[in-house]
């Protein structure tokens, strides 16, 4: 770090945003050195709070000029290292830009800056009769910016997709500063589909300042059910046979017993504490057909071995039901001070399998793991218990994490499902493409970030271990 660069930095930064807007205090900065992948951490020596476009253009500019590394940051409930600081720089904090520039409900969109909070976007919308359909778990507290950076998805992908496939258009700044518009309100965008290579690159492309999202009619009804297991292996199996009988849900979301233990101790839900897994069903849409799904779902269940299965009477008990999903992981802090969640998918019909799996890694590893997860898509999350400040826990958590994204790999599945990749995966990214896909991604990198210095050392192995070969020799021997 050359101190002299990033004090003058730091004072111009404060010129152009507020002296409130500037961090460069290590004890501020502490906040900021890692996101939701808490095993790797590292500060940056600048934090800087834009409110508008024009800023983050200048600031993107500022930095060219000193020659320093730059990335985005959101919420910073990343699970993957995303917004890491690698070798320091200047982290661009977008959550102040946080306003619900337009809500058009005729043309069935919303445009939004990237801190915007995702359920704010919902609660905005209650009553209109639209809604937004990316609903991450962490609904409460990510942003759309991050969103759109890693392609997230949550418990309604399977009817409704990810998010992608609710992004009409970005407004982004470029590594250079530069200030483009991909897509828009227009429903489908002409030419090359520049805009779907920005939503999950991470912020390693440019960084989006402005988001155009598609709103989506709510359905006319919901059926909401709790299927209660005494087996895992069970409950993925009716998960199977629902798909297999033509039927789309909403939504199907598995909790093994670790889970509805840490659930029930800290919100009294109702849930019986000696099931195995208890498996969150939803299906939606017009009112006609939907009692003959939900009936049939019920029987599927039962044959597949469910104890019961609880139904929601009413949209209160609905919302009961869907919290206890939402809150999953607020509640594992009574079970462990620090927990990593991995994010990997596998086919829907390996599910028993992976779960096998996922228990006997833990065994071998002795690492406690618990399962919460999309399970309609296959997208699941194993969550491993541990205490980070023991480094013989972290590297059996590490070894264990590897193992389980390996047997996904190996059931035919990916190493993410919406997390990304960030810094936790990249030595993944070898084993799920070929030399010429990766070398076709790192070109299409340079040509959008050609000097390398926005969100260094993400996503691609040729990035090196700590992203400094991305970066052109001139600005390397700057910093």
């Amino acid at each position: 770090m050359n101190i002299a660069i990033y004090t003058h930095l730091a004072e111009r930064f404060r010129r152009l945003v507020g002296v409130k807007n500037v961090l460069s205090a290590k004890s501020e900065l502490l906040v900021y050195e890692c996101d939701g992948f808490v095993i790797e951490k590292n500060s940056p020596d600048i934090a800087v709070f834009p409110q508008t476009t024009a800023e983050v253009a200048e600031i993107v500019k500022l930095c060219n000029e000193a020659h320093v590394t730059f990335l985005p940051r959101g919420a910073g409930t990343s699970l993957a290292g995303g917004c890491l600081p690698i070798g320091g720089g200047v982290m661009i904090v977008l959550t102040k830009m946080r306003e619900i520039v337009e809500i058009n409900h005729r043309d069935r969109f919303a445009v939004v800056q990237p801190g915007v909070v995702n359920i704010w976007l919902t609660q905005a919308l209650q009553g209109s009769g639209f809604h937004y359909a990316p609903d991450p778990s962490s609904q409460g507290a990510c942003t759309i910016g991050g969103n759109v950076a890693t392609n997230s998805g949550g418990p309604h992908t399977l009817k409704y997709g990810v998010t992608v496939n609710h992004v009409l258009g970005v407004e982004a700044v470029m590594a250079n500063g530069e200030i483009v518009q991909f897509g828009g309100p227009a429903p489908e965008a002409l030419g090359l589909d520049l805009l779907g290579a920005i939503v999950g690159s991470e912020g390693t492309l440019a960084i989006v300042t402005k988001v155009w999202v598609r709103l989506t009619r709510d359905p006319q009804g919901y059926r909401t059910m709790l299927g209660v297991f005494d087996s895992v292996d069970d409950a993925t199996n009716a998960i199977s046979e629902i798909i297999g009988a033509g039927i789309i849900p909403a939504a199907l979301e598995l909790m093994d017993h670790g889970i509805i233990v840490a659930l029930e101790e800290a919100f009294h839900f109702g849930f019986p504490l000696d099931a195995e897994a208890v498996l969150l069903m939803e299906v939606d849409g017009l009112e006609a057909g939907l009692d003959k799904q939900r009936d049939h779902i019920v029987e599927i269940s039962l044959r597949c071995g469910a104890r019961e299965v609880r139904q929601a009477a009413n949209a209160e008990e609905r919302q009961k039901l869907w919290k206890c999903r939402k809150q999953a992981f607020g509640a594992i802090g009574r079970l462990s001070s620090s927990y990593c969640t991995q994010d990997g998918v596998v086919p829907r019909t390996k599910l028993p399998h992976i779960l096998k799996r996922i228990r006997e890694i833990g065994a071998k590893h002795d690492v406690r793991i618990v399962n919460v997860f999309h399970a309609g898509d296959g997208n699941i999350h194993p969550i491993l218990l541990f205490d980070e400040r023991d480094a013989a826990q972290v590297r059996r958590v590490l070894q264990a994490s590897n193992e389980i994204l390996d047997e996904c790999l190996a059931c035919g599945g990916s190493v993410t499902g919406e997390h990304g990749i960030g810094v936790e995966k990249i030595q993944f990214m070898k084993k799920m493409f070929t030399p010429d896909d990766l070398q076709a991604m790192q070109n299409l990198r340079l040509a959008w970030n050609p000097e390398g210095v926005l969100s260094p050392g993400k996503m691609l192995p040729t990035a090196g271990a700590c992203g400094m070969e991305q970066i052109s020799p001139g600005r390397r021997a700057a910093l």
